[in-house]
């Protein structure tokens, strides 16, 4: 009888656990915005998870956190580290560890069982993070090492805009290789390898190499700090000899002068590393393999490298081997040098890696001996070749975004010249690619070399293959958007490229003659961005970024880091309160978006520094100097504001600052400071109107779209007068077409989008007759252009009118946040049906997991499939009429238990719902 009972009871257990399985899953687990990360230099880094389960209306009601130091305890259900305990509550993001005192270079272990509110429990698959080294102690003796060292009085910092000075020091400098053999005599169990190389590196172990990223480390100032990265080696490493193999490269570290181009010219110095390379072995000890003075170093094959002027490799001066054990070093091999170097942190960003290829769709040969590929996409990168030839010969690679008359290519207006240049060392098929530099191109012209397969009289070596290989920021893609209208789904992929060929480890304006982080794309566009890619990790550092670029009066420059300081023009290249005020808008967004309010703690600050800063510059509460509304339409060439005033987006700005730092004090406990900012803000309110605001015309200042739309915005405009300067807005839209450029256009569309006027945003882009996205793509763009007229004279690849996107997800789509939501736990979902459109299918993978709308429309119905992460609440809006009843699943919504219906108004029906998938279907009713 009690064996029947006991095997009864084990049964049901043994359901119930399945049931539970089945029924909820907690996966994605990530630290510090990553998976399983190394290099976490936190004290409490942050946890977060997520909740799948096929039932609706499904809420966390607690969780429990178990970190242990081995996966074993783990395994035990024992956090010998932390154990949180059972904790009531829905939190599942931005979770503070809040265990024991976590050691450096230690791997630490960690899952999460969560309850729901359906009585279900389950536990997570286990994951980790690795602690990196934050302090100086944690390198444990290792040095910066180099071939050589630069002078300092010969530094050139900051930079100096274009060639410099012709009394500056020609700076031809060594790009160095790099060795170190050791020995592991035991068996492994963990090797890591924390390593920093300036400007650029690569690492390679055991003549393979070390990860996949591109351009490593992120780009810094290096007078404040650099960056180092962390890398799990313990499948590279072998028994017995090892060798380590570094090769440097310049980047914005050293900017050489010279004939190619360049932008700037500056130097913190000449490449230099630091690295430190931890072994665990099973039996429990550990050892250190360190930069110091016992390293080698000569110089590579890589001739000459500039970030801004291309990339030379001679083969011939290879030495095969250098970057394995036993290798026989001749004499061109020196002792390093021990140099000094900046402070070291982490990179938390997500690097920057190769992700992509084209190959060409067409090969022609305008001139003898100059042979022309068209890649067919517009996009930064750099070029993968395979060649055949005499040892010496040398093939000159020409990249460019546009042809010229003589379809040959052109780098008029991106930066002239830039190269890659490969000398042969005559071996059979070669094949190469540039390591420390990249461009923006479609077409390469190659020289010196022939296609396979052409005519060869000259015996020139043969160009077997080549490729485009593109380089952006490996944050990973959280959206995706298609439409009924052709168009939109164009222009969704023109703006994509721009954003993956600027998304470097800084947000580039261009990646060819500039590739500098200007500000305000990244507060403008950056939820066009957020709405495509996880940029968490990558917003951190552009924070810390602008935090090292403000100067001592609180100046935050137009562009961070800051390597030249442009003064011309009077100073609003350095200084424009629309650039300038990221560093309080973009944390505030960051925030909104990510629910991480540790980063407006450490920003507070800087903020603070920066509101002093314009309030300094004010007068009679206005602000008046900057670039205004950038590269807007106007009778002139693009570029100054030609429709609006300097002081009407400058005063705007800062009283949008003062609004949002009113709010973050508040948030932060800091009432006297929202005080503060509050009556401010006022004050700058009432001066705005009084100079700016027309009573009879109901118009601001010279009555553009970008005063009128940001006024609106902003919250600036007095609520009796809204909506007159809204249709005013329309009306000149109507009137006009559009002229709003790279600051206003999206305060335009979020006012039109916020009015329920969509109809007049689908009506703005449905075009191809005057400037615009379709008129870009009518003429050719693969990729979102500097202008709205797509100008062959300026970048042909630029992100910063790309704001589109963000009403692409929130308006068509209909996915957005409800004010007072953080983090989308508590969503709206409100699909604009415009136009001609049929149907729209959109998906954004959010902190709490995805969100997708699926809508269809024909003469009698539209269908709406919705999907609801679970911990997460949303407002459905359905548009209707008196006479439509509405079905959920095929049973109308009244009584349906899993929803409940409110109030309509202005023609929309709104339900709310929990977590879950739901298929709605608006139809008219039919009579009897």
């Amino acid at each position: 009888m009690i064996r029947s009972i006991l095997f009864l009871l084990l049964c049901l257990s043994t359901i119930q656990a399945f049931s539970q399985k089945e029924t909820l899953k907690v996966n994605d687990l990530q630290c510090e915005y990553r998976e399983n990360p190394l290099g976490v230099e936190s004290p409490t880094p942050r946890l977060q998870w997520r909740l799948n389960s096929p039932q609706r209306n499904v809420v966390q009601t607690a969780y429990r956190v178990l970190v242990a130091d081995s996966p074993e305890q783990l395994q035990k259900n024992k956090g010998n580290v932390w154990d949180s305990r059972k904790v009531k509550s829905n939190k599942s993001i931005q979770l503070a560890y809040a265990g024991k005192r976590l050691e450096p270079a230690k791997a630490y272990f960690w899952k999460v069982m969560v309850w729901d509110n359906k009585g279900n429990a389950s536990w997570s698959e286990p994951a980790q993070w690795q602690m990196g080294l934050p302090t100086a102690q944690d390198w444990k003796g290792a040095r910066w090492i180099a071939y050589e060292e630069l002078p300092s009085e010969k530094r050139i910092v900051p930079a100096q805009h274009g060639k410099g000075s012709k009394s500056l020091d020609e700076g031809k400098n060594i790009l160095p290789i790099l060795r170190k053999e050791f020995t592991i005599a035991n068996p492994v169990k963990r090797a890591t390898a924390y390593i920093s190389g300036l400007g650029h590196f690569e690492v390679s172990l055991n003549g393979e190499k070390v990860g996949d990223h591109f351009l490593a480390p992120g780009w810094t100032d290096y007078d404040e700090h650099a960056l180092y990265v962390s890398y799990d080696i313990t499948n590279q490493v072998n028994k017995g000899k090892n060798a380590l193999g570094v090769m440097l490269g310049n980047g914005f570290y050293h900017i050489p002068r010279g004939s190619q181009y360049r932008k700037l010219t500056g130097s913190f110095g000449y490449p230099k590393m630091i690295c430190r390379l931890v072994v665990e072995y099973q039996n429990g000890k550990t050892e250190n393999i360190i930069s110091d003075a016992s390293w080698k170093t000569a110089p590579g094959p890589i001739t000459f490298s500039s970030i801004y002027g291309g990339e030379f490799y001679d083969a011939t001066l290879e030495q095969p081997g250098w970057n394995k054990p036993d290798f026989k070093e001749n004499k061109a091999w020196r002792q390093v040098l021990l140099v000094e170097g900046p402070k070291l942190e982490a990179q938390v960003s997500t690097p920057v890696k190769l992700v992509q290829s084209h190959a060409p769709i067409k090969v022609t040969q305008p001139e003898p001996g100059k042979w022309v590929y068209d890649l067919g996409q517009n996009a930064s990168g750099i070029v993968g070749i395979a060649v055949k030839g005499k040892k010496g010969a040398t093939v000159k690679i020409t990249p460019g975004e546009l042809l010229n008359e003589q379809q040959l290519v052109t780098q008029k207006h991106t930066g002239s010249p830039y190269n890659f240049i490969y000398t042969l060392k005559g071996e059979g098929t070669e094949t190469w690619q540039p390591r420390f530099s990249y461009y923006g191109f479609r077409y390469v012209m190659v020289e010196g070399s022939v296609p396979e397969g052409q005519p060869n009289p000259q015996g020139l070596p043969v160009m077997v293959a080549l490729k485009g290989l593109h380089n952006t920021n490996a944050a990973k893609r959280v959206g995706q958007f298609a439409t009924s209208k052709d168009l939109f789904n164009k222009t969704e992929t023109l703006i994509d490229w721009a954003i993956r060929s600027n998304m470097q480890s800084v947000f580039t304006d261009c990646p060819h003659r500039e590739k500098l982080g200007w500000q305000e794309e990244v507060h403008l566009v950056g939820s066009s961005i957020r709405y495509s890619y996880d940029i968490a990790s990558m917003s951190r550092k552009l924070i810390r970024d602008m935090q090292m670029a403000q100067t001592k009066e609180g100046l935050i420059p137009n562009i961070a880091p800051e390597y030249v300081e442009f003064e011309f023009s009077n100073g609003v290249f350095r200084d424009s309160p629309e650039w300038g005020s990221n560093g309080i808008i973009f944390p505030w967004y960051l925030y909104q978006w990510y629910g991480d309010q540790q980063v407006l703690e450490e920003a507070y600050p800087m903020m603070q520094r920066y509101v002093e800063y314009l309030k300094s510059k004010s007068k009679n509460n206005l602000v008046s100097h900057g670039l205004s509304d950038w590269y807007d339409l106007g009778p002139e060439r693009p570029g100054f504001s030609q429709q609006t005033p300097n002081g009407v987006t400058a005063t705007a700005i800062y009283y949008y600052d003062l609004s949002i730092m009113g709010k973050i004090a508040a948030l932060l406990g800091k009432p006297q400071d929202a005080k503060a900012y509050e009556q401010l803000g006022a004050e700058v309110k009432r001066a705005f109107n009084e100079t700016f605001f027309n009573k009879e015309t109901k118009q601001y200042a010279t009555g553009s779209q970008t005063a009128n739309a940001m006024a609106v915005y902003m919250k600036l405009v007095e609520p009796q007068y809204k909506e007159d300067v809204v249709n005013n807005i329309i009306k000149d839209i109507r009137t006009n077409k559009l002229t709003a450029g790279d600051v206003g256009y999206r305060y335009l569309l979020r006012v039109l989008d916020d009015a329920g006027r969509s109809d007049v945003i689908y009506d703005m882009n449905s075009r191809t007759d005057v400037p615009g996205y379709g008129y870009q793509l009518a003429r050719g763009a693969t990729a979102l252009t500097e202008s709205w007229q797509a100008l062959p004279t300026v970048s042909n690849n630029h992100l910063m009118l790309g704001h589109i996107l963000e009403w692409f997800y929130s308006g068509i789509g209909g996915i957005r946040q409800q004010e007072h939501s953080i983090a989308f736990n508590h969503i709206e979902i409100r699909p604009e049906i415009v136009g001609d459109l049929t149907f729209s299918k959109v998906t954004y993978d959010s902190p709490y997991g995805v969100i997708s709308t699926d809508w269809k429309r024909n003469a009698d119905t539209l269908e709406l499939s919705v999907e609801i992460p679970a911990n997460t609440t949303a407002t459905v809006h359905l548009p209707m009429t008196a006479t439509d009843q509405i079905f959920e699943s095929g049973k109308l919504v009244a009584g349906n238990k899993d929803l409940q219906q409110l109030p309509s108004e202005n023609g929309r029906a709104f339900l709310k719902v929990g977590s879950g998938t739901y298929h709605f279907v608006v139809q008219a009713k039919k009579e009897l």
